[in-house]
């Protein structure tokens, strides 16, 4: 099943590789003898399914989490294959859907209003104020 990052992106079955082992956990007799793990790995570096540009920035932006160019998610909280192979591909798609998003745009810096600069003003002179009180004036 192909992988719908956004509306206009999708990422093709053949570019996912999928691996599955046995999760962890307790165990016991006959517990834990299917291959219910699931990793799904996505070469980020070698994909022609996102724009250069997209490509350029979720490889920035997940610098930490690539192994050899390539995003790998695992999942195991269920104990069926297919919810977990589900889970992967929901994973996947959040992860890569963050990563080439665009950038915030940039905060505008404001002036104070005249209003919390008197406020800011007022408090520093009854401030001073008290810090004068508290002086000893028997100099």
């Amino acid at each position: 099943m192909p992988l719908k990052v956004t509306d206009d992106i999708t990422i093709p079955d053949t570019e996912l590789r999928w691996r599955f082992s046995r999760s962890s956990g307790p165990g016991g007799q006959s517990v834990n003898t299917t291959d219910s793990r699931v990793e799904l790995v996505f070469d980020l570096r070698a994909t022609n399914a996102l724009p250069q540009p997209l490509r350029d920035r979720a490889l920035e932006r997940l610098t930490t989490r690539l192994t050899d160019g390539a995003l790998i998610v695992t999942a195991s909280q269920y104990r069926s294959q297919l919810r977990n192979r589900q889970a992967a591909l929901e994973r996947m798609g959040q992860t890569l859907r963050k990563a080439i998003a665009a950038p915030p745009p940039k905060r505008k810096p404001t002036k104070p209003t005249r209003g919390s600069q008197r406020r800011r003003l007022e408090g520093k002179r009854r401030r001073s104020e008290v810090k004068r009180l508290r002086r000893d004036t028997s100099d």
